[in-house]
């Protein structure tokens, strides 16, 4: 069963990712745009990566990662993936995003 929040563009469904916030209509967790934000790329650069989405459902995300921290940064740390796992061309690849 869905779940609608506040936000617009925000929902949670358990059959979708066990239920984490994700944008409606998609299966972009909210925690994937709160990770580009916080590796410096702009808002207004983050539909430019995930182009599947727009920019209202951008700030809408960040919105929602303002109202539920705790809830976000525990997904985040869910998630991670220690630096000797990730292949040296992904990391790579991050790092170039990131200049």
């Amino acid at each position: 069963m869905a779940t609608i929040f506040e936000h617009c563009y925000i929902t949670s469904d358990e059959g979708i990712l066990g239920g984490v916030p994700i944008i409606r209509g998609t299966r972009t967790p909210v925690r994937a745009i709160v990770e580009l934000w916080r590796m410096s790329t702009a808002p207004e650069e983050i539909p430019q990566h995930l182009p599947h989405l727009t920019l209202a459902q951008v700030f809408d995300a960040l919105s929602y990662y303002s109202d539920h921290q705790a809830e976000i940064n525990s997904y985040i740390e869910q998630n991670y993936v220690p630096d000797g796992l990730i292949d040296p061309l992904v990391k790579d690849i991050i790092l170039s995003k990131q200049r």
